[in-house]
């Protein structure tokens, strides 16, 4: 599952598919998804190094 965040006021909300519109401020399009820092490039130990 993905973490969508709105750019407008930062309510999180979790999901698959993205939102059509904020939980919280109602706004629409601002939903963003957020970055996984866990799957950043090859999984190895190498990443967590950066």
């Amino acid at each position: 599952m993905a973490v969508f965040k709105c750019e407008k006021c930062g309510a999180t909300k979790e999901g698959r598919c993205k939102p059509k519109k904020c939980p919280k401020c109602a706004e629409t399009g601002t939903m963003a998804k957020q970055e996984d820092k866990k799957s950043s490039g090859c999984g190895c130990a190498c990443s967590a190094k950066k």
